[in-house]
């Protein structure tokens, strides 16, 4: 059953091998179920929810999506992969495919296909909506392209170190703020028997390198004229990213991480075993893994959710998913009013009290587990940094995490900053 809610909750948080579809619709996806009346077209990862199916991440959102579908009278028809099948493209690429060929009223968009499909002018402006007027200003900056917001999330993911804190407190270590504290408690550890302090995947160790490479940008008051200079070019990507990728150099080579198996290992199924054991005090994963028993939720110790070391602090890392309308759709206003009421307060208090996460809206307060108090604390305050922001022209999760593969694949450091340089210059043509 975990991994079937792993499947549902990090669909579109992950470059997922889905398969591929092109230009048309193929045998890979769910067939039209309409009704003659008012229809949405909504392209998404996962197909509606049976009604006996296990699965909250899904069910969370089809409520809101009954919800518009009672309140206007409509259908919302459901274009999406079944997965049967692993083809020669991923979801994203069959996500810009469709947006770029409207095919498509409502999408459900990663942060590299917001970027792009928002800089080509084919996704809508969101502003206008009654209900984006309620959005913490963490969805308008990572989801603003040229001016316009052109996707709104159902709730905010974000990303902290699951922590076994009683093994913290047997070594007499304090919870990690900054860089030098964490890798000295990787020390600590490591003498006394704990050969791995720090369990990881092919996936997610990019978290590490943001909360160094943008604490200041997103913290220090000076964000929009930081990210002016690195799309102008006149400050440099790589100058930001260098600090975080030396730390991981670091964790490499005193056998903090294990990089042969992390470079392999899928997101959760790599560690899990070891973390919930108690052979390995320190995880990274999202927010919902720790509001279920499949993942990280039920442990026989104190477990404690807290932010990736910085030297402002422990500093959450958040990227950002959304829903974007086509600009050319065929049902738009349509689809408009839908996305309207599914990003309702009402809605998201559903959807969050379903999932118990955060919600976009600073209206929608949702009590969290006591082990992810630190990490919402963190939150709350307004100290955070963005894994993907749309306003940047350089698209930020997904290549953060290809360059992060190529450094545990023996790549060095200076190799992964000539890759961020290739990047920006690519992104300047």
């Amino acid at each position: 059953m975990w991994k079937r809610w792993m499947a549902a909750a990090l669909a579109v948080l992950m470059v997922l091998p889905l398969s591929g579809c092109g230009g048309k619709d193929s045998g890979n996806l769910i067939a039209d179920r309409t009704e003659d009346g008012r229809i949405v077209n909504m392209f998404s990862p996962m197909e509606k929810t049976d009604p006996d199916a296990e699965n909250v991440a899904r069910t969370a959102s089809d409520l809101t999506v009954m919800m518009a579908e009672e309140r206007m009278g409509m259908t919302m028809v459901y274009r999406t992969y079944t997965a049967e099948n692993y083809q020669d493209k991923t979801y994203d690429e069959v996500s810009l495919d469709r947006a770029r060929s409207d095919m498509d009223d409502l999408y459900l968009l990663n942060p590299d296909t917001i970027l792009a499909l928002g800089a080509e002018g084919k996704l809508e402006d969101l502003s206008g909506l009654d209900s984006a007027q309620n959005l913490r200003d963490i969805i308008r900056v990572a989801n603003t392209v040229d001016g316009k917001l052109v996707a709104i999330p159902q709730e905010v993911v974000a990303y902290g170190l699951f922590v076994n804190k009683d093994l913290f407190d047997q070594y007499k270590l304090a919870l990690p703020e900054t860089p030098e504290e964490f890798l000295e408690c990787c020390r600590v550890f490591q003498e006394n028997g704990i050969e791995t302090p720090v369990g990881a995947n092919r996936w997610w160790l990019e978290t590490f390198v943001f909360a160094q490479a943008y604490a200041g940008l997103y913290n220090g008051g000076n964000t929009e004229a930081e990210i002016a200079a690195l799309n102008s070019g006149e400050a440099k990507y790589s100058d930001y990213m260098r600090p975080g990728f030396e730390f991981l150099q670091r964790l490499i080579d005193r056998g903090y991480i294990d990089a042969e198996k992390a470079s392999v290992s899928e997101a959760i199924e790599g560690e899990r075993a070891d973390f919930l054991a108690g052979r390995t005090p320190i995880v990274m994963a999202y927010w919902g893994a720790a509001n279920t028993e499949t993942a990280y939720g039920k442990t026989d110790f104190e477990m404690q959710v807290i932010g990736f070391p910085s030297d402002r602090g422990q500093m959450p890392v958040i990227p950002m998913t959304g829903f974007g309308v086509g600009a050319n759709a065929e049902h738009k206003e349509d689809a408009m009013e839908a996305l309207d009421i599914m990003i309702s307060d009402e809605a998201l208090q559903l959807y969050a009290k379903t999932n118990r996460v955060i919600a976009p809206s600073k209206n929608v307060k949702v009590e969290c587990v006591p082990a992810l108090k630190p990490l919402n604390d963190r939150i709350e305050e307004g100290v955070y940094v963005l894994g993907s922001n749309a306003g940047m022209n350089v698209e930020q999760w997904g290549n953060t995490c290809l360059i992060v593969r190529d450094l545990l694949n023996g790549a060095s450091v200076d190799e992964c900053m000539a890759a961020f340089d290739a990047l920006q210059a690519a992104a300047m043509d």
